[in-house]
């Protein structure tokens, strides 16, 4: 049994689409990122950094294990289980590229577009467009890979593409489009069509239904900074 600590953005849904695809036993626990819950201790004791997702395997030897970023969390959810990453030596060279990619580039990139098009307040046209431009940027990385490719890797599914899809499936949201992009839009409706990834996304969709945050909790979320960790974590507690 893992735990699965979750909310449903796209960070989450990489590990979501994963656990679902996998068929594996896990317990969901809403880590409500706009109300602080990433600062409470007990969460910091499963992932330093104040991020989700984060899971806790039970499944194994001796004290459970603990794992906190979506990248490695993907890796060692297809170690353990041999399922949705090569076999090969130069196949999972590969794997470990596209997902060191993804966390180093598409993510922060379109984490810092996200931020900028529904949390920053006041207009910020540079940073705006320099985020949009290095979104487009990374959409185009994938254009080039996914020529003559049905998915990443070729022709084979696995954690590259769940690790890469979520954050391309909300161009539309973020102010992008993908018209220039034609393998990733073929690519995107692969994926989407999958019904392990629809239920992956599915997680947690009550979740925000819950009561909206305060202007309080939202400059909370808009200062997330290592330093304010302390701080947040008593405000949290209140």
């Amino acid at each position: 049994m893992l735990d699965f600590y979750f909310w449903p953005t796209p960070n989450g849904w990489k590990v979501s689409i994963l656990l679902e695809e996998l068929g594996i036993p896990y317990t969901t626990h809403p880590v409500n990122i706009g109300k602080g819950d990433q600062f409470k201790p007990e969460f910091l004791e499963i992932s330093p950094n104040n991020r989700m997702p984060a899971i806790v395997d039970h499944d194994v030897e001796g004290e459970p294990i603990t794992v906190f970023e979506s990248g490695a969390i993907m890796f060692y959810l297809a170690e353990k289980t041999g399922r949705f990453i090569p076999n090969d030596a130069r196949g999972r060279k590969e794997a470990l590229e596209w997902l060191f990619w993804q966390t180093g580039n598409q993510g922060p990139m379109a984490g810092q577009l996200s931020h900028f098009v529904n949390y920053a307040p006041g207009e910020h046209p540079y940073s705006h467009t320099r985020y949009a431009n290095e979104y487009d940027r990374c959409v185009g990385v994938l254009e080039r890979r996914l020529e003559g490719r049905e998915y990443i890797l070729g022709a084979e599914y696995s954690i590259a593409d769940m690790i890469c899809w979520p954050w391309v499936l909300i161009a539309k949201p973020l102010g992008a489009s993908l018209d220039a992009f034609p393998n990733v839009s073929r690519w995107r409706k692969a994926v989407k069509d999958r019904p392990a990834v629809q239920r992956g996304v599915d997680v947690g969709k009550d979740f925000r239904r819950q009561a909206p945050p305060t202007d309080e909790e939202r400059a909370l979320l808009f200062n997330q900074t290592a330093a304010s960790i302390g701080g947040a974590a008593e405000a949290a507690k209140r």
